[in-house]
């Protein structure tokens, strides 16, 4: 898997992890999805950082999801 993939894939599960453990915690029941969202997230992070051979700056994200999107669309 392409580490720039892997990237948006952790980035996008972590921006719907964040209204479904709120979603969760507004019903007062466990947010189970928002976790398991999370954890993906983070799995697919850290194997980005890890097998990336240059890691990627803050400043870099914005490029390599833009990259991806582009590589979706063509």
């Amino acid at each position: 898997m392409d580490t720039d993939l892997a990237l948006t894939i952790g980035i996008v599960l972590l921006v719907l992890a964040v209204p479904a453990s709120l979603a969760a915690w507004a019903e007062s029941r466990m947010p189970r999805i928002g976790l398991v969202l999370l954890i993906g997230a983070v799995g697919f992070g850290l194997f980005a950082l890890i097998a990336s051979p240059e890691g990627y700056a803050p400043a870099d994200i914005p490029g390599v999801m833009l990259g991806v999107l582009a590589r979706l669309v063509n």
